[in-house]
């Protein structure tokens, strides 16, 4: 047995969650966790409002973690309010439970890589118990477009020729504008088709004659863009 606590860097939406969850269900098949289950957490659900209150709470999502992986999101949130901020006991005891319980559940902790660096200073026992760091990179501008595509069909929809050329368009544009931690990768995608679902839908309520082919079809009136 081996000490399979990790580390995921990356911005938002590089598929961090996403990971999580198939390690789960991959180690379970593999016999190393016996559950495989994902537990999210963020700060609120670590921090408490009083003395020792932060511990127990801590100790009790570790506790639902057994068998899987405790997932901590934006885990650098926890050093952020100083000397008297409850975080840094969430922190103190989530170290002692990696130890601890090394084997009967995983912790993977998630953040920009700056911040993550920063926050493995905060604890002097933190960056030694990480023997796995994964890095997401951004998605260039085909994946981004195969991950809308697969989104698409996964819905039972595609992309007119003239839709498809003004998404790829827009994506080179917002990604060229937004800085790398402001452009949320895959989860942008997402929140794009489901819009253009909803504005398809609304345009074909509107002029009431419509064929399986157009049901289907998302053309390039139905992608609309907040930056617009």
């Amino acid at each position: 047995k081996q000490a399979l606590h990790m580390m995921f860097k990356g911005n938002p939406g590089t598929g961090k969650t996403t990971v999580a969850r198939l390690i789960g269900k991959l180690f379970q098949k593999m016999n190393v966790l016996s559950k495989g289950h994902l537990i999210e957490a963020e700060r609120a659900d670590l921090v408490g409002e009083y003395i020792g209150h932060t511990a127990q709470k801590t100790r009790d999502l570790v506790k639902k973690a057994q068998g899987g992986i405790l997932f901590i999101d934006e885990a650098y949130s926890l050093g952020r309010g100083g000397e008297k901020d409850f975080g840094k006991e969430a922190i103190d005891t989530l170290v002692k439970h990696m130890e601890d319980k090394q084997h009967e559940f995983i912790l993977i902790l998630a953040g920009y890589s700056r911040e993550m660096d920063y926050f493995l200073t905060l604890n002097p026992g933190l960056h030694s118990r990480f023997p796995l760091v994964i890095d997401f990179p951004d998605y260039n501008i085909d994946q981004l477009m195969e991950i809308g595509g697969k989104m698409l069909v996964e819905r039972e929809y595609a992309l007119s020729h003239e839709a498809e050329k003004k998404l790829k368009d827009h994506l080179n544009w917002v990604k060229a504008v937004l800085s790398p931690t402001s452009f949320s990768n895959g989860r942008y995608v997402r929140n794009v088709i489901e819009k253009s679902i909803r504005t398809q839908a609304m345009r074909l309520l509107m002029i009431n004659t419509y064929d399986r082919h157009e049901l289907m079809t998302i053309r390039s009136n139905d992608l609309v863009f907040d930056e617009d």
